[in-house]
């Protein structure tokens, strides 16, 4: 399994590419291919660790991760998610869920940043490889688990290449939209008192 955070031509706003598995096959032999769902994202494959939930928030901490304050929880998550910054606009977003005792799986992808506005309808795709690399460093066992076949991955063929482009139109930062908003505002009001005084 190969590892591709992303070849990146433009430094200010950038495409991100990466890997995806395609042909896998499962430890009974049954061989099959990762689904691509709603035409163009790739069905989510579970990363399974026998980690308590603590240390692996631990882990993504020390990654450069930071919790997530808004987010849309799934069943049986586990805490608030984790967010960490890549080249701008990206950002890879990771979810812990609670399987059964002492198994979590790990659900990972990657996303416009939630700093600008086209977070909410943007490009996003599930990856893989780049949590993959993460757990090898610090030297904690995983399996990959397809949800939809019920079974644990065993070894993969081939990937899908993905590419995540960057939005046509620039993307707007909310948090200083809303500075600049509450501004104007204030200076209306000001503006508007002041006359009926």
């Amino acid at each position: 399994m190969l590892l591709n955070i992303g070849d990146f031509e433009n430094k200010a706003m950038t495409e991100y590419l990466t890997r995806y598995p395609k042909t896998i096959s499962f430890f009974d032999g049954l061989k099959g291919m990762v689904n691509i769902e709603n035409s163009s994202n790739v069905e989510q494959l579970h990363i399974v660790v026998k980690k308590n939930a603590a240390e692996l928030i631990r882990m993504f901490m020390q990654e450069g991760f930071s919790k997530v304050k808004f987010e849309h929880k799934q069943p049986s998550q586990i805490g608030s998610g984790l967010s960490l910054k890549l080249k701008k606009p990206w950002e890879m977003h990771v979810r812990l869920v609670e399987l059964k005792k002492e198994l979590v799986a790990i659900h990972a992808e990657v996303e416009i940043s939630r700093d600008y506005l086209q977070h909410l309808f943007g490009q996003r795709t599930p990856v893989i490889y780049e949590v993959e690399n993460m757990l090898k460093k610090y030297e904690i066992e995983y399996r990959v688990w397809n949800n939809r076949i019920k079974k644990y991955v065993h070894t993969v063929f081939d990937n899908y290449k993905i590419k995540l482009v960057t939005p046509n139109l620039p993307v707007f930062a909310w948090k200083p939209m809303l500075f600049v908003i509450g501004t104007v505002g204030a200076m209306y009001l000001w503006k508007y008192l002041d006359t009926i005084f």
